[in-house]
């Protein structure tokens, strides 16, 4: 097949990433540098560039060579570790180039879907089984069949609803995901996921039932020492297991996201304290973690996090001693969590830069009132709080009810305005809306609010 101008300009543009990607760095400044231009281009990637039916009928190719240098990017991080170089700006540029290259790949599997959407009446994919381009494997660890798991395999994983986008961005990095877990296989041969889940705390479910829950991306990661990874699922099953038994004590989730204890557990630290027992403390996760060091804490006051810097779930991505496995996102819902990061970054970058803080009013203080009331409130109001606070856990404070429903209340209307204009823009020109289209429309909202947008008010 002779390739066209479109579709070699592209193929061009992945070669020139290639080789930035390749070139070796002698300083953490050099890298630093060198990742810089592999985001920038990794960003370039739009489909404005192109010619679409020429770029859709390859594009499965083109979302395979973008995963490929992607791996090939991370597979660097041990050696880069080793030697130094992965100071706080090399993670910065990294986690930035791997973040623009999964939304390069997320747009074309959209295009190969015809831009596809979820209907009101339909459910996620069940991860990883069928769907050939849903799932992208690390040749390394290909089967040719629907993806194995092993007792150990961390799955990082992203939900539908704004507090999931919240969590991935909360941080001082800009994350794609939400939520973290651990897989454990048992003396018969089942499979189960053990997690802590904001709503239910410290849980074991069936791999199978998580696998089909309202998931959007999710990736699967190994440690290199399998049977390390092994004990460490079998221990923090057993120990969760424990809890769940008639005089056990049930593990609520941690939302002060301090590392110390193990009272009340979040996700990451579920996973954490999982390779803790099963190295008597030797392995300690993170490697590289997140800080809370923004000068606005609005938010995460309201929300209980007291930590200054934790484990947040996409932390493991960088981590030297797991390898990425398998990449799974459902491509009828991957432009809806894009547009939910972004507004994400927007919300939480007005708020430090701009001083803008949430005000509750009247019904929002009655959500939190009866949220903590909840177990004793009739169904048709527990109703109307699940549309913004699906499951309220006895240890979640009034604030973090409120602070909940007002970034819902906030974001679920510009969402539904960005979902308009991305279908518009599909309708008038086949192209989803890019990055800087995205930030430019919500920037217009900030500067035509007159100071106050949804529950957000700047300083008066």
């Amino acid at each position: 097949m002779q390739r066209t101008a479109s579709r070699a300009r592209l193929e061009e543009d992945l070669a020139a990433v290639d080789a930035l990607i390749k070139q070796p760095a002698a300083t953490a400044e050099e890298l630093r540098e060198r990742l810089e231009r592999v985001y920038s281009a990794m960003f370039e990637v739009s489909l404005d560039r192109y010619d679409l039916k020429e770029v859709a009928a390859v594009a499965p190719d083109l979302m395979r060579a973008i995963f490929t240098l992607r791996l090939h990017l991370r597979a660097q991080v041990p050696e880069w570790h080793r030697r130094g170089f992965m100071t706080l700006p090399v993670q910065t540029a990294l986690r930035n180039a791997l973040r623009a290259g999964r939304y390069a790949t997320d747009m074309l599997g959209e295009l190969n879907t015809g831009f596809a959407v979820l209907g009101p009446d339909e459910k996620t994919l069940r991860a990883f089984r069928g769907a050939k381009m849903n799932t992208l494997v690390n040749p390394a660890f290909e089967t040719g069949g629907d993806l194995p798991f092993q007792a150990g395999d961390l799955l990082l994983m992203r939900g539908m609803h704004h507090n999931s986008a919240a969590i991935a961005r909360v941080g001082d990095i800009d994350s794609q995901f939400s939520h973290i877990a651990i897989v454990h296989t048992d003396e018969q041969g089942r499979q189960w996921v053990v997690e802590a889940l904001i709503e239910d705390g410290s849980v074991v479910n069936s791999l199978d039932d998580v696998l089909h829950h309202d998931l959007g991306r999710c990736v699967v990661l190994r440690h290199k020492d399998a049977a390390l990874a092994r004990r460490a699922a079998a221990s923090i099953f057993d120990y969760v297991r424990g809890t769940q038994a008639p005089r056990g004590r049930h593990i609520w989730y941690d939302f002060s996201m301090q590392l110390e204890g193990t009272r009340e557990l979040f996700c990451s630290k579920l996973v954490r304290l999982a390779f803790q027992k099963a190295s008597d403390g030797k392995v300690a996760l993170p490697t590289f973690n997140t800080r809370f060091d923004m000068k606005n804490r609005d938010f995460v006051d309201r929300i209980g996090v007291t930590a200054r810097e934790s484990f947040a779930p996409a932390d493991i991505l960088l981590e030297p001693d797991f390898d990425i496995v398998a990449e799974w996102q459902d491509y009828r819902v991957t432009s809806r969590l894009r547009l939910q990061d972004l507004l994400m970054d927007k919300l939480f970058y007005w708020m430090d830069e701009y001083g803008y803080t949430f005000r509750p009013d009247f019904s929002i203080r009655l959500i939190g009132m009866f949220g903590r009331l909840s177990s004793r409130l009739s169904e048709r109001t527990k109703k109307l709080i699940s549309d913004v606070v699906p499951k309220v856990p006895p240890n979640m404070s009034r604030s973090a009810i409120q602070a909940v429903a007002m970034l819902h209340k906030t974001a679920e209307p510009l969402l539904q305005e960005l979902l308009a204009l991305e279908r518009r823009s599909i309708a008038e020109n086949g192209r989803p809306l890019h990055v800087r289209d995205v930030f430019q429309f919500l920037e217009d909202k900030r500067a035509q609010s007159g100071g106050r947008i949804g529950y957000l008010a700047g300083k008066s």
